[in-house]
């Protein structure tokens, strides 16, 4: 039976597993993974949706309303991270302790067909989860419009995204994990800065540009749609974000390689997996590879504040 309807569709990607079938080995990874997926698929009936498929380390569900699809994404993070602290109190290795979730919704009328679904909303969310960092959840505008007001505080903007095989840019809001939480400082302290910054210059061989906080958030990858192109194959189609948040432009590792930042005014390397930290003064981005490696591809950037962004009288 092929029905129309409008739904609010979810998926969800366990990240880390492959860490698991390294340091665990095949039989016992792949039952570690399958208990996760399933612990994350009880939450959604629990929340009054249906689960449409597992995928693996993933998992699609739809719901009838915005606010379920929330609910089973926050069950979702509650109960990935009660079993990664179940593991780290019984000794469990690093893998097992290093599995992040994304979750990505979208809305909209999809096509239910033969126990599946089809449609728009379908490719958007699961384009969604690939500029979605650890332990984080993100949403459509349309999704957030079916929210009630107290759920609606969870999120902030990233404004609209270029999703992966779509002509129309998504609005995108975010919630959740390490950057639902204001950052005004680095790993290597407080940043000092009297003046509130403008724009972010990036540039990489002859590319140059400037993205103002107006234009955030900005992609940086080998995709065609990215921001920023990177065009190397080391560099993830969409390999790191960069967006404003709390005064201050943050860059968020999207990547499995990693993303790496290291300021001008250290020697030391900020490693991002799955992370994120703030720009500040200058420094360089590798992507896929630390900085100080001289085959990695290496983007430059400089916050700017609105003196620089001036022509000044001689």
């Amino acid at each position: 039976m092929t029905r129309i309807a409008e739904r609010t569709v979810l998926f969800a990607d366990l990240r880390g597993s492959t860490a698991l079938y390294e340091t665990l080995g095949n039989a016992e990874a792949t039952s570690v993974v399958t208990h996760t997926v399933a612990t994350l698929a009880r939450s959604v009936p629990a929340a009054g949706g249906l689960v449409i498929k597992t995928l693996g380390d993933g998992l699609m569900a739809v719901f009838d309303a915005p606010s379920s699809g929330l609910n089973a994404a926050l069950l979702m993070h509650d109960g990935l991270e009660h079993l990664v602290s179940r593991g780290r109190e019984r000794g469990a290795s690093a893998g097992l302790r290093g599995l992040r979730l994304q979750v990505a919704l979208a809305r909209g009328e999809i096509v239910e067909m033969g126990g599946d679904c089809f449609g728009d909303a379908v490719n958007v969310a699961a384009r969604l989860l690939d500029h979605a960092s650890d332990n984080e959840t993100l949403i459509t505008a349309e999704v957030l419009a079916g929210l009630a007001p107290d759920q609606k505080k969870r999120f902030r903007s990233l404004d609209w995204m270029h999703l992966r095989g779509r002509a129309e840019p998504v609005q995108v809001h975010v919630s959740g994990g390490r950057r639902g939480l204001d950052m005004p400082v680095t790993q290597f302290g407080p940043v000092p800065s009297t003046t509130e910054p403008e724009a972010v210059r990036l540039s990489w061989g002859a590319a140059e540009e400037i993205f103002d906080g107006g234009s955030m958030p900005i992609v940086l990858g080998r995709s065609p749609q990215a921001q920023f192109r990177v065009d190397d194959s080391r560099v993830s189609r969409s390999h790191a974000r960069i967006d404003w948040h709390g005064g201050a432009f943050q860059v968020t590792d999207l990547s499995y390689n990693g993303t790496y930042v290291r300021f001008a005014s250290s020697d030391d390397v900020v490693s991002l997996r799955r992370g994120r930290c703030m720009l500040h003064g200058s420094g360089t981005i590798g992507l896929g590879g630390s900085p100080t490696d001289p085959g990695a591809p290496v983007v430059r950037f400089e916050v700017l504040s609105f003196y620089d962004t001036v022509p000044q009288p001689g």
